[in-house]
């Protein structure tokens, strides 16, 4: 997610420069973001869970009944497994719930509408702790993971933010594989299990490859290009190849213009976007205030009236897709952005 970080350098893509090389071909990684399958005790649905997760192993003796979901895609999971009850706290929102999930969440006491203090995670008395992203739990985030182990709290980090990506940069990390839905399912079953639930993960997993089936069924987007932004007017964040945006472009079938960077979210001034002149944009709308033009509105405007950006073929045609944050997260509703697509393109005629 875009500006995750507190402080970030902003260095653009100047124009004409030359953008990383795409993504490589890469054999397939583990949906749990470790070395094998998760594994647990005797098998018991209730029983303790033990599971390699990025790189760190995770032992949960007992279902959580005290959970803290440091980001808003792993909180979203939680609550569409309908474990609500189960829930502490909440973290780090860019975006409205998840529909259908407003009674559950307004249960759920929100600790911070960015990062939560330590301290005030800890006063929630959590008996695990989740996180979408590895610099929620790193070092300038809420707390590390040895930090929380140390008091006797299990953390789970979700595997779309390590399988296959290096981090160890200063931005939103590169991918070094492209991601896939089958990452965000493993995070399903995974944290089903843990909770000792998982034919919900299972029901849950079920619904959401429906409707990626359905979105897709029945179209050819193939000539269609597409752009991904973020945030930031200034020093725009625009999709790389291989993220959330990247699954949605594969699932669709449609060529993502900045598809020749591995960076998750790089920064790219606006006369390399006007150059690459998409048929569509795909836009964030926003509800947090970290950046400028965080709003579609507010990008909407700033596109029709920059001298750079509103000649572009889909500014002067109005071809815009204005989706949550989350769905351009790698989440379970990054299958509501697949959908949210392919319904605009069927709108623009953009199919074959």
């Amino acid at each position: 997610m875009p500006f995750a970080h507190p402080v970030r350098s902003a260095v653009l893509l100047v124009a004409g420069a030359v953008l990383v090389a795409g993504c490589g071909a890469g054999g397939p990684a583990s949906p749990s973001g470790g070395k094998g399958p998760a594994t647990g005790g005797s098998g018991d649905a209730a029983g303790p869970v033990a599971l390699d997760n990025c790189g760190q192993r995770v032992e949960v003796p007992t279902p959580p009944r005290r959970a803290v979901a440091l980001d808003q895609g792993s909180a979203e999971i939680l609550l569409s497994l309908g474990l609500a009850d189960r829930m502490v706290g909440t973290a780090t929102w860019t975006d409205p719930v998840l529909k259908g999930l407003e009674k559950a969440n307004a249960g759920v006491p929100r600790l911070a509408e960015r990062y939560p203090s330590f301290e005030k995670v800890l006063d929630a008395e959590p008996d695990f702790v989740s996180a979408s992203f590895l610099y929620t739990l790193g070092e300038g985030g809420v707390a590390t993971r040895e930090r929380f182990a140390k008091l006797g709290v299990p953390t789970y980090l979700s595997p779309a933010d390590c399988v296959g990506k290096d981090n160890s940069g200063d931005g939103d990390g590169v991918r070094t594989t492209p991601l896939t839905m089958d990452t965000v399912y493993g995070e399903v079953r995974d944290l089903a299990r843990i909770f000792g639930v998982p034919e919900r993960g299972e029901k849950l997993v079920g619904e959401l490859r429906a409707r990626v089936d359905k979105a897709k069924a029945g179209a050819d987007f193939g000539g269609a290009s597409v752009l991904y932004w973020f945030s930031d007017s200034q020093g725009p964040y625009m999709a790389g190849c291989c993220g959330a945006p990247g699954i949605v472009s594969g699932v669709l079938g449609v060529k993502n213009v900045f598809d020749d960077t591995k960076e998750e979210w790089p920064q790219i001034n606006w006369e390399t976007v006007a150059d690459r002149d998409p048929d569509v944009l795909v836009i964030a709308d926003l509800t947090r205030k970290a950046q400028s033009a965080e709003s579609a509105a507010k990008k909407i405007e700033f596109l029709e009236s920059h001298p750079v950006t509103r000649n572009m073929t889909a500014v002067r045609k109005k071809r815009y897709v204005t989706l949550s944050g989350q769905a351009m997260n790698p989440t379970i509703r990054t299958v509501e952005g697949i959908e949210q697509l392919a319904a605009a393109l069927r709108t623009h005629g953009l199919t074959r």
